[in-house]
């Protein structure tokens, strides 16, 4: 795994909102990995089931081998170097594009659906678990759309409801990123992207960690699964036991 991106690399994320980087683990580890997020969706009934994808969160809490994926220290050195300030963990997530779904996930950013206020930055890391071409459901992004501040959360399922709040995106030029089993893209908070339905006879499995700003603190909406059952109170901060500080 490369611990630690360039300073080119790095550049590139702060310019773009995302980079590309490839075998962050090995097509072993992917296959290890695949196996055990298939597993889980079997196991876990608490997830949710929508037309573009299966989606199951805080698997570091339920599944003992995707927890080392998800608190892996290289990837969480990789993040805190992209992002240039310390970060917590805000949750995992298993992302299945199931074989021949027909449904795109249509471009949004991820910042608007967080209860989060005082953000200074945030970021995910995709991690491809199998080959996902542009067939499978991988992300195109459009860069620099991360400068973009104060949207609402967009609507997953219409391809035209981002582009009605802010025009100007749909002329920007957009980058589609297939990865190999093992490649990860990191990508800002509040970086538009999409992704393609899957087309091909197998599912597309991703596993994503969300990194957040250590010192950010609560608010009471939107709503979220995640914080909604731990009683927090506006403007406190996450609780280290359930959002672990990276450094």
């Amino acid at each position: 795994m490369p611990s630690s991106p360039s300073e080119e690399q790095i550049a590139g994320y702060r310019e773009n909102g995302f980079v590309h980087l490839p075998g962050v683990i090995t097509p072993e580890e992917a296959e290890r990995y695949r196996k055990a997020a298939l597993a889980a969706r079997e196991r876990i009934s608490d997830h949710f089931d929508g037309q573009a994808f299966t989606q199951l969160l805080q698997l570091w809490q339920q599944d003992e081998t995707l927890r080392g994926l998800t608190l892996h220290p290289d990837l969480a050195r990789i993040a805190t170097r992209l992002a240039g300030i310390p970060l917590r963990l805000w949750h995992d997530q298993l992302l299945i594009k199931e074989p021949h779904n027909g449904a795109a996930t249509e471009f949004h950013q991820d910042q608007p659906y967080w209860p989060h206020q005082g953000v200074r930055h945030a970021l995910s890391a995709w991690v491809a678990l199998v080959d996902v071409p542009v067939e499978r459901g991988c992300m195109t992004f459009i860069p620099g759309s991360q400068r973009l501040h104060g949207l609402r959360a967009q609507d997953l399922t219409d391809s035209g409801d981002l582009f009605s709040l802010a025009p100007e995106l749909a002329w920007e030029p957009r980058v589609t990123v297939p990865l190999r089993a093992g490649d990860c893209t990191f990508h800002h908070s509040r970086l538009a992207h999409t992704a393609t339905p899957n087309f091909t006879d197998d599912p597309r499995v991703a596993h994503v960690v969300i990194y957040v700003d250590e010192d950010l603190t609560y608010a009471p909406e939107p709503p979220h699964p995640v914080t909604d059952p731990l009683g927090l109170e506006p403007g406190q901060r996450l609780p280290d036991a359930h959002f672990p500080r990276l450094s």
